[in-house]
């Protein structure tokens, strides 16, 4: 059998086979965050996946970062979402929420008028998508210690409604130079308190949030994502290895779900090799996986799950295309970041079309 077809134990689920479904922007929720019908279907059409983890989901409204992206924040969000975790379930689906908090990487415009929120007020290059088209970023407000414990408490809060909307478990974004990363990474993080500095002191805030989303919904059911030396979205780290095996070795005991890793570029080291043997729970790689890679990656016992994009993208019935050896569908980038339509989105046909209730 194809080892990525086999059952592999994530936290405190046995997935059926080792082919997950990657989070994945997008923008197809309403102005004011809500996942629509569409977003049922697109979910529950990729049921087969050994497990869902769901495009970017902001905790809280200080944290959306991007036009048209969901939340989980107001009843009717919650609402929405169980729709999505009904679907996925009746379908014999699994999936976890990630959870993610742009913090710098927004602009006033998505926030009501409010500044951005980071570690320090350093403001990151580049262009943020809002409503009116791409503009500047602008420089964050750094936040007070007090404001941190809130955000804090936002992802606690956020892990709980996610648990009351029927998620299996979530995940905390902690990559492409989102807050998490923010205060992780020292050209973002200039703090001198006990959130800034050393980097025990800036592992502290995702040490944190994670604390508090283990204690809403069980440690088994929380993972983290991170993208060592990803570069992207100004973030950048002096000592990115002593960081990252920093992180990891915390988390060693801490008995989450998984740690999902994908690289970018060409890192200096291999962190696979050396973030591997640091964490006890299941290790997950994504990137730019075919099957085969997949494929060698689990022979060699180099991660327990293989995480995949745009493949899933565009073809909801992954996991049977690898079992029958049946060729992929194409995504059509142009339509990766749409206004809400459902072209690019939930027309991408499967080997055998099924009805989505």
């Amino acid at each position: 059998m194809k080892q990525v077809l086999t059952p592999v134990q994530i936290g405190r689920l046995v997935a059926p086979n080792r082919v997950v479904m990657a989070p994945m922007t997008r923008s197809r929720a309403s102005d004011d965050g809500v996942a629509g019908d569409m977003t049922v279907a697109y979910y529950a059409q990729r049921a087969s996946a050994g497990l869902i983890i769901t495009e970017g989901v902001f905790p809280s409204a200080m944290g959306k970062g991007y036009v048209h992206t969901p939340g989980i924040e107001t009843e009717v969000q919650v609402a929405a979402w169980k729709k999505v975790t009904e679907a996925v379930h009746a379908r014999g689906g699994r999936i976890f929420m990630q959870l993610m908090h742009c913090g710098r990487v927004s602009h006033p415009s998505l926030l009501n008028g409010a500044i951005p929120v980071a570690p320090s007020a350093i403001k990151p290059e580049g262009q943020a998508w809002t409503p009116v088209g791409q503009v500047d970023f602008v420089t964050p407000r750094e936040l007070s210690l007090e404001e941190i414990a809130g955000v804090i408490d936002d992802y606690r809060q956020a892990t709980r409604r996610a648990i009351e909307a029927g998620f299996d478990g979530v995940e905390l974004h902690a990559a492409s130079g989102y807050l998490p990363e923010q205060f992780l990474s020292s050209g973002s993080n200039q703090r001198q308190d006990l959130y800034g500095g050393s980097v025990e002191n800036r592992a502290r805030f995702v040490l944190d949030v994670l604390d508090a989303m283990a204690a809403e919904a069980g440690a088994d059911r929380v993972g983290i994502k991170i993208s060592p030396e990803m570069n992207y979205n100004s973030i950048s780290d002096a000592a990115p290895q002593e960081t990252y095996t920093y992180l990891v070795d915390k988390l060693k005991s801490w008995g989450l779900a998984y740690l999902h890793v994908a690289l970018f570029g060409s890192p200096k080291v291999d962190y696979h090799a050396l973030l591997r043997s640091q964490f006890e729970g299941a290790y997950l790689i994504g990137r730019g996986l075919t099957q085969e890679a997949a494929e060698t990656l689990l022979k060699e016992d180099k991660a327990d799950a293989t995480v995949f994009g745009a493949p899933f993208l565009a073809n909801p019935d992954l996991p049977e295309r690898f079992r029958v050896g049946a060729e992929l569908n194409a995504p059509d980038r142009t339509t990766f970041f749409a206004p809400p339509t459902a072209k690019g989105y939930i027309d991408y046909p499967a080997l055998v079309p099924a009805e989505v209730d």
